[in-house]
């Protein structure tokens, strides 16, 4: 991180919060330690606890943002702030803020566009059994739709490159934000990296956020949105498989029994299988049209990736050039 100021990076820590008053305060003094030239952001998610004002009071920047919920204030966050890199980690004191050079240096050294503080140990201990068993259960299935390229996709302590951030859509609403920046860059097939860190508990006075059960039916209905809109094809040709079985399910007893006597007694059932294959062809169709469309809309999505300028190349953007290229945009 050492080198002459003209080079250096220009750092933003973002920091979602939501009545984290019993702990925002220490981890803002941690990072401003941690990373002194860095720029401090707090967004406060409607705290009723003091949280913004703690923040303040600590150094940081603080911004309200009225939609609940940490995709809402994620989608903000990359929206607002301009920077060379971002680190991203939770107000709950949970994530080490001393790690976040280690991240920042990763990032740099590996030219890559997101590093993920994977947390040490949380596959077997998460805070609650159930946490435990829903980041095993998530990550499998991450594996099997997605690839191979995370071990930990609801890490919460991570740091992008400008390219990431400013092609990053977050259409999430929730804590499944997460899981929609992994798909991002397995989507457009990114440079990443993992690095694992230790993970702490909450001190006493800090409750967490989370619902064990209503949280992870929203990440599996992020999975299966993202699925659809990522891999139609493999999305679409599921349902027409599960069609076509209970097509053939219902209709073989059918034929089987007009191949012995030459009549089809149970004419709805021979009907509801007929629908049911059709369905299947219907959906497999779907799905070859909607793949075409996704991979045109990844195409432009890499494009918009490679029209941005990248840290590692030694051109830092300028102000001027990028605001007229926003004007452009819109």
């Amino acid at each position: 991180m050492s080198g002459p100021a003209t080079n250096a990076p220009d750092i933003a820590v973002l920091l979602p919060c939501y009545n984290e008053a019993a702990t925002i305060g220490q981890v803002v003094r941690d990072f401003r330690a941690a990373l002194p030239e860095a720029r401090i952001y707090v967004y406060d998610n409607n705290s009723t606890d003091g949280t913004a004002l703690t923040a303040m009071l600590a150094g940081a920047t603080v911004v309200r943002e009225r939609r609940q919920g940490k995709g809402h204030v994620v989608r903000r966050m990359f929206c607002d702030i301009d920077a060379d890199i971002y680190i991203m980690a939770d107000g709950d004191g949970t994530y080490g803020p001393a790690d976040a050079e280690e991240l920042v240096r990763t990032l740099i050294t590996e030219r890559v566009d997101m590093v993920v503080g994977t947390r040490r140990g949380v596959h077997a201990d998460a805070g609650r059994n159930g946490h435990a068993f829903g980041n095993r259960l998530f990550n499998g299935l991450y594996r099997l739709l997605f690839g191979n390229d995370f071990t930990d996709i609801l890490s919460g302590y991570r740091a992008f490159s400008r390219r990431y951030v400013k092609s990053f859509p977050a259409i999430s609403g929730g804590f499944e934000i997460e899981t929609e920046m992994s798909v991002h860059a397995s989507r457009l097939k990114l440079p990443v990296t993992e690095l694992e860190l230790n993970y702490g508990r909450r001190p006493a006075g800090s409750q967490s956020k989370l619902s064990t059960f209503r949280d992870g039916f929203k990440i599996l209905g992020m999975f299966a949105m993202l699925m659809k809109e990522t891999r139609p094809f493999a999305f679409f040709a599921t349902i027409a498989s599960a069609f076509l079985m209970a097509g053939i399910l219902f209709g073989a007893p059918v034929i089987v029994e007009y191949l012995q006597t030459g009549l089809v007694p149970r004419m709805p059932t021979w009907v509801l299988s007929l629908c049911l294959v059709g369905l299947s062809f219907v959906s497999f169709a779907g799905g070859v049209i909607l793949d075409s469309v996704a991979q045109g809309r990844n195409e432009l999505l890499r494009l918009h990736y490679l029209s941005l300028p990248s840290i590692y190349s030694g051109k830092r953007s300028d102000p001027a050039e990028e605001a007229a290229r926003k004007r452009d945009a819109a």
